[in-house]
């Protein structure tokens, strides 16, 4: 029987996390051997609160969620700078920098970009730190539209 199914467009979430970088190794790969067209998607949750505070005394407002944010974003684009000119430096890469829920938002942007495939790490939680986060990888796998492949990172 032959396979009819074409991974032709591989979306590639990553975070800033070895977990993230393996996976993005492995997307990176996949996509070179398949000729197939890349998008990177990094998704900020946004901030329930922030432990820094200011001293209005000295004039020092602290941070503020919307500088919070902005560094957030300029985090992500060196991510991507980096991932880039490490593992694909001749690749023609489509870029998704967005805040939100992060389990929701990489299933958005695969029906955007209209994937055939997501590939994602997994930080391997376990016990209450599950219970408590739950898991990206498995609640995207739940709800996309597209096959979803999870690349493990052993320490």
């Amino acid at each position: 029987m032959e396979n009819s199914v074409i991974f032709n467009k591989i979306l590639i979430a990553v975070d800033d996390s070895k977990f993230s970088y393996a996976a993005a190794e492995y997307g990176f790969g996949l996509a070179r051997a398949l000729s197939s067209e890349v998008a990177l998607v990094h998704i900020s949750a946004y901030p329930v609160t922030t432990s820094m505070t200011g001293d209005p005394i000295l004039g020092d407002p602290g941070i503020i969620i919307p500088d919070m944010m902005d560094a957030q974003r300029e985090a992500a684009k060196q991510l991507f700078q980096k991932l880039r000119s490490e593992l694909a430096p001749d690749t023609p890469i489509r870029e998704f920098i967005l805040e939100g829920n992060i389990k929701e938002e990489v299933v958005n942007v695969a029906k955007e970009f209209k994937a055939s495939l997501i590939v994602m790490g997994t930080h391997s939680r376990k016990g209450l730190d599950l219970f408590l986060s739950g898991s990206v990888a498995e609640s995207v796998m739940r709800n996309a539209n597209c096959p979803v492949l999870v690349v493990p990172h052993k320490e």
